[in-house]
């Protein structure tokens, strides 16, 4: 009988402190292992351990598995670090997670608050909603939040400073999300249906290999057409619209005298008895003040007055009736101020009118067709001539000049007519010179085109009644004397914003929309035809 000694006697498994193992036998008497390794490999990084297998199931030891009873190999390497490799190679599948952009949405920035604002002409709850829609656009482009939000309540800023109301804040707000949506880079190729092109974004072309190889063209989607309407076929299809006698009596405009050459008459004015001539009434705020011979007031006093419309708006209980620049009620004292009184007087003075007439033409050309608008300034006898502006039906302008008036200025009028001192220092065409060069280029039969045409004629003292009005080609719903405001019918059908400008209104501008107007009027009619 031998006797090992205590070194050489078989010892126990070593148990390591993040390891055990478990032996077991089969069914077959294999040797099978099962290690369970979730604490080693907590220390290094987390990769799942593969499940035990099923009982009876026949397993080979890896090398890796022998070293743990019999040791590492001369120059192999650590058993932790073979572990690890092995088991993340032979148990898992390693997946990279694709890296996503951050995007910063409203949910993580602390949103503006807009103040809400006693009697505003937009609502506080629009406001802030669209406020958030341009700070959502604004974030994809900008370089920062602060950016972003600072870019955002500016654009909000200009479009209520630049409505009266909230219809007119409505659109304005849309065209302006419009334009923040163009100003986002575009990052996946597409396939224009217009030019049938690739169409690939600035930013990628700069950054990849397309830049050498790719070119940029600007292809727009043309208009629906009916017909090209232009030249003859343009004004057969205007006379459809030009006013009725009866239509021309009940707006207002002017007629020859029937008895006294050179004077005017309007057949829906109201024949006032006379007063004391130095008594006036102010066209402004409706009171009454006095001036001498030369028109000038004999009383410094000021005008206190609201430039806006009124409307009437449902609330709760009933209608209400506000001005359109201050939303204050009726009888509020104006929120304008001017030095003085002025007043109208176009139709008092019903003087100096001229007549267009006829003209021989060929019989390949027509008349022509023109839209034209005047803007005026209040002088010491009312409202004159200041600027007159004529466009073609491809709207070019033909005929735009200031006008000096035959009295003193009192009041430019600026926010209306856009005229201002400057623009009249150095001018010395006087109306007469006006009336000749209209009466050049027009013939009784030429189409005039305007809005509230009336109102222009008189102020040049032409007689003209080949016509087409906006106003009555869109009436209001309530019918005269309301009329719809050319700034209103280009929001509404047309979608485009006119008399912006806080420097005051264009000729051209409300000239050329006059023109649209009504080229779209005869186009959508055709439509329905159809």
């Amino acid at each position: 009988m031998s006797f090992r000694s205590p070194s050489s006697a078989p010892r126990p498994l070593p148990l390591h402190s993040e390891m055990h193992v478990l032996l077991t036998l089969n069914d077959r008497s294999c040797l099978v292992l099962r290690s369970s390794v979730m604490g080693i490999l907590s220390s290094c990084t987390h990769v799942p351990c593969t499940p035990p297998a099923p009982t009876g199931a026949k397993r080979t030891l890896s090398a890796s598995s022998s070293q743990a009873f019999h040791g590492p190999e001369p120059g192999s390497q650590p058993l932790k670090t073979r572990t690890l490799s092995g088991m993340a190679s032979k148990t898992t599948t390693t997946i990279t997670p694709k890296r996503v952009a951050h995007s910063p949405s409203l949910q993580s920035l602390k949103k503006p608050i807009i103040p809400k604002e006693f009697g505003g002409k937009v609502p506080t709850v629009i406001r802030q909603r669209y406020l958030n829609l341009f700070i959502e656009e604004c974030l994809k482009f900008c370089s920062s939040n602060q950016e972003a939000i600072e870019k955002a309540l500016n654009e909000e800023k200009v479009a209520y400073d630049r409505s009266p109301s909230k219809n007119i804040y409505l659109n304005v707000a849309v065209n302006t999300l419009k334009k923040l949506r163009g100003l986002v880079p575009s990052t996946v190729p597409g396939l224009s249906k217009a030019s049938g092109r690739r169409v690939v974004s600035h930013e990628v072309v700069l950054g990849g290999k397309l830049a050498a190889k790719t070119s940029f063209s600007l292809s727009r989607p043309s208009s629906p057409r009916v017909e090209d309407l232009k030249g003859a076929a343009l004004y057969s299809r205007l006379r459809d619209y030009l006013l009725t006698p009866e239509q021309l009596q009940e707006n207002g405009y002017p007629f020859p005298h029937p008895e006294r050459p050179g004077g005017a008459v309007i057949l829906t004015a109201e024949e006032k008895k006379p007063k004391d001539p130095s008594c006036r009434i102010c066209c402004r705020c409706g009171a009454e003040y006095l001036v001498s011979s030369s028109g000038r007031c004999v009383r410094e006093e000021e005008c206190h007055y609201h430039w806006g419309r009124l409307r009437r708006s449902r609330v709760a209980g009933g209608w209400e009736t506000q001005y359109m620049c201050c939303s204050a009620a009726v009888g509020s004292v104006g929120c304008q101020v001017a030095k003085q009184h002025v007043q109208d007087g176009r139709k008092e003075n019903l003087e100096g009118f001229v007549r267009t007439f006829e003209k021989e033409l060929s019989e390949d050309t027509h008349a022509g067709i023109y839209a034209l608008d005047c803007e005026m300034s209040y002088t010491t006898y009312g409202l004159e001539l200041t600027r007159v502006t004529v466009v073609d039906t491809e709207l070019r302008v033909v005929y735009d000049t200031f006008v000096k008036p035959d009295n003193e200025i009192v009041d430019y009028n600026t926010r209306f007519s856009g005229v201002t001192e400057a623009d009249l220092a150095d001018t010395s065409i006087t109306l007469r010179d006006v009336q000749a060069v209209l009466l050049s280029m027009f013939s009784a039969d030429t189409i005039l085109i305007g809005h509230s045409l009336e109102s222009d004629l008189l102020a040049l003292k032409v007689i003209h009644s080949t016509v087409v009005d906006t106003s009555v080609l869109f009436p209001h719903r309530l019918g005269l004397p309301y009329k719809r405001s050319l700034r209103n019918l280009m929001a509404d059908y047309l979608r485009q914003i006119i008399q912006d400008n806080v420097d005051g209104h264009s000729s051209s501008e409300d000239a050329s929309a006059c023109m649209h107007l009504v080229i779209w009027k005869i186009r959508e009619d055709a439509k329905t035809k159809r």
